[in-house]
């Protein structure tokens, strides 16, 4: 089955899929841009660890004990079990676990020279803390300085959006592109929920040309792979950040237009 909605799925930026989402496209687009690549380039998956913390929702099963007098015919006395109040709420526990991700660099074979970084943001990545977008910025900055272009997907809604000198436009989501000899401008694709994903420029070494991406061929066949209908449940609201009305009233149209809700 296909995503129901023409680009960006917000049901696969819950927290229990994400991750999968994260590795799944990367490994997808890594393999798209290698096919493209002149015999001097080589396309690699570089993986990374980093702490994010999710909602664990326990499993448990419920009963009611049985409340009785128990009788001790060896003495005079008897005594009263007490009842134990089960508890009237059953709540998800915030936990920071490790959670593998990954980037894709573009290298020169001959001296293993980095061209361009490719980075599809993570939540870790938007977190407003010293280990997370704070973090994310300082590696950029690293980037900013050297020769290598750095393209950055944010199909995320939630967290801090990558820092430019400008704010960006109202958007869903966004694609950055900073090629190294037009610093410090940036190339931006702002992308709204009823948008297909771009096909994007993957710059490389001066003289030669572009390789593309086809984000949105590349996110929809990893969603047809992996079968994530089998696991969203579509007549719940997507993660927040929540959508403006008019958003909200399209999407719900959409998924009832594709009997998923």
């Amino acid at each position: 089955m296909r995503s129901p909605l023409p680009g960006m799925d917000p049901y696969l930026e819950q927290a229990t899929i994400w991750p999968d989402v994260h590795l799944r496209l990367i490994a997808a687009s890594c393999d798209a841009i290698q096919a493209q690549l002149q015999p001097e380039y080589i396309a690699v998956i570089t993986p990374y660890v980093t702490l994010e913390s999710i909602e664990i929702a326990p499993t448990r099963q419920t009963f009611v004990p049985d409340i009785g007098v128990l009788h001790d015919d060896a003495s005079a006395s008897s005594t009263t079990s007490v009842a134990i109040a089960p508890p009237p709420l059953t709540l998800p526990v915030s936990m920071t676990i490790p959670t593998r991700y990954a980037r894709i660099e573009i290298r020169s074979v001959t001296h293993n020279t980095l061209i361009t970084s490719i980075e599809l943001l993570s939540p870790a990545n938007k977190r407003p803390d010293a280990d997370g977008a704070d973090a994310y910025e300082a590696k950029r900055q690293k980037i900013f300085q050297s020769n290598a272009h750095l393209i950055e997907i944010d199909i995320l809604r939630g967290g801090i959006r990558p820092r430019l000198a400008r704010p960006l436009p109202v958007a869903s989501y966004f694609v950055l592109l900073s090629r190294s000899y037009r610093r410090p401008l940036v190339d931006v694709w702002p992308i709204g929920l009823r948008d297909a994903l771009p096909v994007i420029p993957i710059p490389l070494a001066y003289p030669d040309p572009d390789v593309a991406l086809d984000l949105n061929h590349m996110l929809h066949q990893v969603y047809h792979n992996a079968r994530y209908e089998r696991r969203i449940d579509y007549g719940a609201e997507p993660p927040p950040p929540a959508f403006a009305a008019e958003d909200a009233a399209w999407l719900d149209m959409q998924l009832k237009a594709a009997g998923v809700r």
